[in-house]
């Protein structure tokens, strides 16, 4: 495992490192992660020649959301088959990094039966890797596609629930292209609001306790010449109740069989807030963060991150100040416990409309869930 860093300042000329990509140098085929952990101070590239630094660069968030980690896992096992790792070791591991993103476990899957399926077939270790590859190239791609749709899907919502366009739109977290092979999800569709002139103001979650919202969507949003403004979580409801709030659009990590969705921590109260509010709460993810085997939001596994999160501030910036990056300033007592869910569940009955490549939902139902998971297994998006 290596590091190599390149500093970019925000909103300059040059575009935006990849979210991720695959690399093959003479020393032998990597991963290359851009550090989310370091923005928006410095664009660092992070090197995976293994998987035991893959597992812990999605574990410390240096790569992140549900969809990007799924193409991180199929790259992952594709690593594991091309450096002559064990495979199957190498998907399981992966699989369990972390517990409520389905996707990462998706993406292991589709790349880990694609060397299985070269395997069977009499092809040797060098093309089974191969194979693994391919898929995992495969699934980077319907990912930018699926983003391109999902955009252009939840943009016509939005202009059905809101018409005449000068939207405000909040949102949750960081749903661009740090999470995709895209531009995103929730925030490609701000985006392309954006870009059709459509767009009043987006309101940017801060996103607490990693500020996902502050450094991450509020630093491409900036990229992207988009008017928007920072808030504190707990600072939504004067939002709300000063009429401010036009739609919420946030993503997701997983949607249970029966439309329940765990997103980051904080959306449920978005999503109260919107439905006293009367205002559309629109969750916008790729079919494949729609997990059957998960009957309800109660059956959803949710990641409980370290305390030290919430008990210790951390800045990215500090690595710019010649501090350790990650090193935390405590701001409770010593010995004071956390609780620190990485994700909350909203239910169905408080979702306006899931948004997907092939169209969106409304009203969210189990029944309609099935039949767009049925339709997404029978149409291939070109």
């Amino acid at each position: 495992m290596a590091d190599q860093y390149v500093q970019t300042p925000v909103g300059a000329e040059s575009s935006m490192l990849p979210s991720l990509r695959w690399d093959e140098p003479p020393e032998g085929p990597v991963l290359v992660l851009l550090d989310q952990t370091r923005l928006p101070a410095e664009e660092a590239e992070f090197v995976c020649t293994d998987v035991p630094a893959l597992v812990q660069a999605i574990r410390t968030l240096v790569v992140r959301g549900a969809p990007l980690l799924g193409i991180a896992g199929a790259y992952g096992v594709a690593l594991a088959a091309a450096r002559g790792f064990d495979v199957e070791d190498a998907a399981e591991i992966l699989a369990q990094a972390r517990p409520t993103a389905v996707n990462l476990g998706y993406g292991v899957r589709r790349a880990r039966d694609a060397y299985r399926a070269a395997a069977d077939a009499g092809a040797d270790l060098e093309q089974a890797a191969a194979a693994a590859l391919a898929e995992a190239k495969a699934l980077h791609r319907e990912d930018a596609e699926a983003s391109a749709q999902m955009a252009t899907f939840g943009l016509t919502l939005l202009d059905e629930l809101l018409p005449g366009g000068n939207h405000r739109i909040l949102t949750h977290c960081n749903t661009g292209a740090l999470v995709s092979g895209g531009e995103g999800t929730a925030f490609a569709v701000a985006l392309s609001a954006h870009r059709a002139g459509r767009l009043r103001r987006l309101w940017v979650d801060e996103t607490r306790p990693l500020l996902q919202g502050a450094r991450l969507t509020a630093y491409e949003a900036a990229r992207n010449g988009m008017a928007y403004t920072l808030l504190t979580d707990n600072a939504a409801g004067s939002l709300f109740a000063a009429g401010e709030v036009d739609a919420v659009f946030i993503g997701a990590d997983r949607i249970a069989a029966d439309g329940s969705v765990a997103n980051k921590v904080g959306s449920y109260p978005l999503a109260v807030l919107a439905k006293y509010h009367h205002v559309p709460f629109v969750v916008v993810a790729p079919t494949t963060t729609i997990d059957l085997n998960t009957p309800d939001g109660a059956s959803i596994e949710v990641e409980q991150r370290p305390g030290q999160e919430v008990t210790e501030v951390t800045a990215p910036q500090m690595a710019v100040a010649g501090m350790e990056t990650g090193s935390g300033m405590p701001v409770a007592p010593l010995g004071t416990q956390a609780y620190n869910p990485a994700f909350d569940i909203t239910p169905p009955e408080l979702v306006t409309a899931i948004v997907t490549e092939y169209g969106a939902l409304s009203p969210v139902t189990g029944d309609g869930i099935a039949a767009l998971c049925a339709r997404s297994r029978q149409v291939t998006i070109s």
